[in-house]
């Protein structure tokens, strides 16, 4: 047990002969609280830290019952964070749903319809050209064939993925036709819990974990006919992209990582090795491994989606989406997902519909101005703004609060995460983790042990304040393009909720991507896809595939 971190008291130079003392009796003196002052960065006179004693003390006792009971990881706090600012609904307009339908036809050689988008590969499943256990037989050599390349998966889970191809393959047959994932497989992120498999969080300590049951999102992409073929590599306990089983590459170049967390989900739909896959970011873990990895990704707004079976990181931060080839297959995925399910009390249903239809003219589109004039902003930022302005819509120039010290309050994120792994900081498991650097969790953990729970309830406090002002910022707009970091964008609207959607825009020199990154307003996936679809419809870039991933020639006949 780590009676230090449990004392408040790891790392401060506190004597070692105080502190012999201090675990002998079992008891904090004085001399302990003025040692923990500095932690807090306050001072207290004498006379208080004498009237403090019994009551730190007795806190200290409740720390140790609270610990004797054990406390699952999915298990949330009865606080509960709500994007929606009091007094204030989501503005929604109800659409039609409408989707692509592409003409297509079977090609020669199967391994072609690696990298084919959802509304082509559902067209060729409800017309019959292809079998949904053809595709996933297919997908299924790729994921063993460039596994090594990639370390892109922990499971693949053959035996179910058969089986719902038969399924669907025979419902398709009987014409019960279940939508545009009907057969399609796909990957999860192994965060995502499924009963029939391990579940590892990406970590050594829970390589052998296995959940009960599935999680909501599972089971909504199981009832819309979709084929789970594998569970996808995340960094250990989503950070990073080295796992208990090594490091999630680059389709574009296996010599850099994917990013992450989701870098088993990036880096294996760019490569052709799933149809789609399942994501979470808390800050960042979509929209970093997408930009690596040339990946579309949709963070969708907090509450938009159940985490119920997910991973547990930051309860008010945690969002799950999809990340795929295009914006419109991002559309379908988040079609079939969202909603609340009477699990996740965060999760709320609200309207959405994909109207391939809705063009951009329909929109207010923005700019955020200071991001894109900033001497971190590149050319290719600078080329993605004008690719939107040569659509002819009018850009409105908007500006992120900058009022707030943002950076300070990002330990909301650590606090939280933390709590969700306290035990596996107090058993001394997170020795197991393969990371042990200074920003890896085992670190994080114990550091934030020593964050007074003030602070804590302080920077949510303004962290409502910053809700308030990324609301009026936008209120002239329902979507705006930014570089994917620019500003303090990605921890804003991560700490404020708000929806995001990152696309490829463009190639390095070394051929690898980098992207650029679409905001909506609160629940308003709708838009936010729309004018990202434009956007990709305009440039291109997501057609691009990485050479070393490309299907096999054609036989000859």
């Amino acid at each position: 047990m780590r009676h230090v971190a449990s004392l408040g008291l790891a790392g401060t130079a506190f004597p070692a002969a105080l502190w012999a003392v201090a675990q002998e009796q079992g008891r904090i003196t004085k001399a302990t609280i003025q040692c923990a002052e500095g932690i807090a960065g306050l001072e207290f006179s004498d006379a208080e830290r004498e009237l403090m004693l019994e009551g730190v003390n007795a806190n200290l006792e409740a720390f140790e019952r609270l610990r004797s009971v054990s406390i699952p990881n999915a298990v949330p706090p009865a606080l509960q964070f709500e994007p929606v600012l009091p007094g204030s609904q989501p503005q929604l307009v109800r659409r039609r749903s409408r989707r692509s339908r592409p003409t297509t036809v079977r090609p020669l050689n199967l391994e072609d319809l690696a990298f084919r988008s959802i509304p082509e590969l559902a067209e060729l499943l409800r017309t019959r050209q292809v079998t949904s256990e053809e595709l996933t037989r297919m997908y299924l050599d790729r994921l063993r064939r460039h596994g090594a390349a990639l370390e892109a998966f922990i499971t693949i889970t053959e035996d179910l993925a058969i089986s719902q191809a038969r399924r669907a393959d025979a419902e398709i047959a009987a014409g019960h036709y279940r939508g545009p994932l009907h057969g399609i497989p796909w990957g999860a992120k192994d965060l995502l819990a499924e009963d029939q498999y391990r579940t590892t969080w990406g970590a050594k300590t829970y390589e052998d974990q296995v959940i009960p049951y599935d999680a909501t999102v599972v089971q909504r992409l199981e009832e819309a006919g979709a084929v789970l073929i594998a569970k996808l590599t995340l960094g250990a306990l989503a950070w990073g992209d080295v796992w208990f089983g090594g490091r999630t590459r680059n389709p574009w170049n296996t010599e850099q990582g994917s990013s992450g967390s989701s870098a088993g989900s990036a880096s294996a739909t760019v490569a052709g090795l799933v149809g789609f896959s399942i994501g979470s970011e808390t800050l960042g873990s979509i929209v970093s491994p997408a930009t690596r990895c040339g990946a579309t990704g949709l963070r969708p707004t907090f509450g938009r989606v159940s985490r119920h079976g997910a991973m547990a990181l930051s309860w008010s931060m945690d969002k799950l989406g999809p990340i795929c080839r295009s914006v419109e297959d991002c559309a379908l995925v988040f079609e079939a997902i969202h909603g609340a399910d009477g699990e996740d009390p965060t999760a709320r249903t609200l309207p959405f519909a994909w109207d391939s239809a809705l063009g951009v003219g329909e929109l207010r589109l923005g700019y955020y101005r200071s991001a894109f004039e900033s001497e971190q902003a590149t050319d290719f930022d600078r080329a993605g703004l004008a690719a939107l302005r040569e659509l002819g819509v009018p850009l409105i120039p908007i500006e992120m609060p900058d009022q707030f010290p943002v950076d300070a309050i990002r330990f909301i994120l650590n606090v939280e995460a933390a709590a969700a792994f306290d035990e596996l900081t107090r058993s001394n498991r997170d020795d197991l983790l393969v990371r042990q650097i200074e920003r890896a969790w085992p670190n994080v953990f114990r550091q934030s042990r020593l964050i007074p729970a003030v602070e804590y309830v302080q920077a949510n406090r303004m962290r409502t304040m910053l809700m308030g002002a990324v609301e009026a910022a936008m209120d002239g707009v329902d979507v705006f393009i930014t570089p994917s970091y620019g500003g303090n964008v990605l921890l804003t609207t991560n700490l404020t909720g708000h929806p995001a959607v990152t696309v490829p825009n463009g190639f390095q020199e070394d051929g690898t991507p980098v992207s650029i990154s679409f905001i909506g307003r609160l629940f308003g996936e709708a838009e936010l896809l729309a004018a990202a679809r434009a956007f990709q419809d305009a440039t291109g870039f997501h057609l691009e595939r990485p050479p070393a991933f490309l299907p096999a020639e054609t036989p000859p006949a």
